[in-house]
């Protein structure tokens, strides 16, 4: 394992924390500082990094989740939480099939620069055409939570951001903007809880083996809650300006491309 310091892992960390939440792909960002600093963290530790944000997820929308869980309790599925749980049940389902398929098939294929520019590039474009969606629906159906559970299983492919994604597809749909915000975030919930329990029961490399001690894990997953709050708060607060987050993954997905382009002429 060639996380040697700590100050590794808080890099990890506070990049996790940035762009987890922001439309730009924190994964992405993630095996890029990887790639170019020849770091080789083991799954689970990108895994551990996302619950740090998730739990920032879980704090944000404690209200919201507490009356979901609620109506969970009381069986009570007419009411709008209790629909609302449903949605995000039949939405995490396509979400845990597309994943685990494209782990097991293109997991040596997720950190080739290539597979990453066009992924940045594919969000970008993504996040640029939310601009078309005129925002009508204020609740997400049956049929939209397919296609947004959809949209996130794919989101596992570093440089195609999870929340730029799933927003994006949900405002093209029509959903007001809130509630895309809104059931975006929920929908995380389950994916990356099941991301930690798949990777736990599966991988063969747990952290102590790879050399990253438990300290140093706590303090990589603090430095993510703390600037994942922030990021958070910046998504919603520039929400109505959504598309204008476009430019970064696309600017940025050109580069690697026109970058890795260069190294194969070398």
């Amino acid at each position: 394992m060639d996380l040697e310091i700590d100050t590794k892992i808080i890099m990890l960390g506070a990049i996790q924390g940035l762009t987890e939440w922001l439309p730009v792909s924190s994964t992405g960002h993630l095996k890029l500082t990887e790639i170019l600093f020849g770091l080789s963290p083991p799954l689970l530790f990108d895994v551990i990094l996302h619950v740090g944000t998730l739990i920032v997820t879980i704090f944000f929308f404690r209200d919201e989740i507490r009356r979901i869980l609620a109506a969970l309790i009381k069986f009570d599925f007419k009411s709008r939480e209790g629909c609302l749980a449903l949605r995000i049940i039949v939405g995490s389902v396509p979400t845990a099939i597309i994943g685990f398929i494209l782990l097991k098939l293109l997991e040596d294929a997720f950190q080739r620069i290539s597979v990453i520019s066009i992924a940045f590039i594919a969000s970008g474009l993504l996040v640029g055409l939310s601009k078309m969606g005129r925002c009508e629906k204020d609740y997400v159906d049956y049929k939209s939570a397919i296609i947004i559970g959809i949209v996130q299983g794919f989101s596992i492919i570093p440089g195609l951001s999870r929340s730029g994604s799933t927003i994006s597809v949900a405002l093209i749909l029509g959903i007001k903007r809130e509630e895309a915000f809104k059931f975006s975030f929920l929908l995380s919930i389950p994916a990356v809880l099941g991301a930690l329990f798949a990777t736990i029961c599966y991988l063969s490399d747990p952290l102590l083996t790879a050399g990253i001690d438990p300290a140093s894990l706590i303090i990589g997953s603090f430095v993510a809650m703390l600037l994942g709050y922030i990021s958070l708060k910046i998504l919603h607060r520039f929400l109505y300006k959504f598309h204008v987050f476009a430019f970064y993954p696309l600017i940025l997905g050109f580069s690697l491309a026109i970058y890795d382009f260069l190294l194969l002429c070398t």
